[in-house]
């Protein structure tokens, strides 16, 4: 078992291996190159401030981005954001271990493509290859991210093996941030985790994992696939999956203090087509979701460099995209 404290979070050592982990894609920055001027005093001025707990997390500056819907990104300062890579280094193995097999969103070796890999196998296992009736339970979390309840997330920090300096040094990230003044008032409790922060990945996942185990362990649901706030479920029975939806409502709501978006949860079959992490997919193929198709392409006219086309291309692979692909490439290398 992963051995963690405060210290092997807060040490030099730890700190400089974070900030070269930090510096990737981000040496041309104003703010990196000022944090960089002073640097070794600024590791140590910030490594004393921990050990001392005289550690006051900063602002956020905010930004708005379309991806592929409008969303908010709250961007920390370069010395929060070192700490957060510091957190991240220790904390994200020992938590890592402890999820279970089918959540992808933000871990190493999944993803999703592999998601949707997995969706596929799942689906020829239900559906016995296309000759039983699979019926899919597709879910969203409404705002997840701007719902996430400090006070829950906290105490289900404090039920891990953790430290009480490390639950001091997460309450500081954790309670730097809420998604609206009016979640500060009493009776709301602080909600809220900011998109940009590489620690909100690692908590959110925390957050959830309690409904991951509550729909494995306790609902004995075999075939369960979790991406970030989006979920699946297959079964051959519909009757089940809507007794299953009514106790993951409940779950959600009660323990978590979170919602499903009552308009993207819907029990259906593939052969309609199940709109899942981008892909439509159905019984023998999967396509790419138009909105999906339409960023792509804008996204190629605003940013042709080579590796953007790879990471597209290498995206393709993953579905029945070949017109497209061979569309793309026209495109691509007429152009060169």
């Amino acid at each position: 078992m992963n051995v963690i404290n405060f210290e092997k979070i807060i040490s030099v050592e730890n700190l400089l291996l974070a900030w070269k982990e930090f510096l990737r894609g981000k040496r041309n920055k104003k703010d990196v190159q000022e944090f960089q001027l002073h640097f070794m005093d600024n590791v140590l001025s910030l490594h004393q401030d921990l050990k001392n707990k005289t550690y006051v997390h900063g602002g956020y500056y905010a930004f708005k981005i379309s991806d592929p819907k409008p969303r908010d990104i709250h961007k920390a300062t370069v010395r929060d954001r070192l700490l957060h890579h510091a957190i991240y280094r220790v904390l994200y193995p020992y938590f890592d271990s402890k999820f279970i097999h089918d959540s992808y969103s933000c871990r190493l070796e999944k993803g999703t493509h592999r998601a949707i890999d997995r969706f596929r196998d799942f689906h020829r296992k239900v559906s016995k290859n296309n000759t039983k009736t699979c019926w899919i339970l597709k879910c969203d979390i409404r705002k997840f991210f701007a719902n996430i309840d400090h006070k829950i997330l906290k105490e289900i920090l404090s039920r891990t093996v953790l430290d009480t300096d490390i639950l001091w040094l997460l309450g500081q990230v954790i309670d730097s941030f809420l998604s609206s003044p009016i979640y500060a008032m009493a009776e709301m409790g602080q909600r809220g985790l900011p998109l940009g922060n590489l620690t909100s990945q690692l908590l959110v996942n925390i957050y959830m994992n309690e409904f991951d185990q509550f729909v494995k362990r306790k609902l004995k649901v075999k075939h369960y696939i979790r991406y970030a706030d989006d979920f699946v479920i297959l079964q051959n029975d519909k009757i089940e999956l809507e007794k299953l939806l009514e106790k993951m409502k409940e779950f959600l709501e009660n323990k978590l203090k979170l919602n499903m978006h009552p308009d993207k949860v819907y029990i259906k079959t593939i052969a309609s087509g199940v709109d899942f992490l981008g892909w439509v997919s159905f019984p023998k193929h999967r396509v790419l979701r138009t909105s999906t198709k339409r960023r792509m392409l804008k996204k190629l006219k605003e940013d042709s460099k080579e590796e953007t086309w790879q990471s597209y291309f290498g995206m393709l692979k993953h579905g029945d995209a070949y017109e497209l692909q061979q569309k793309l490439q026209g495109n691509h290398y007429g152009s060169h």
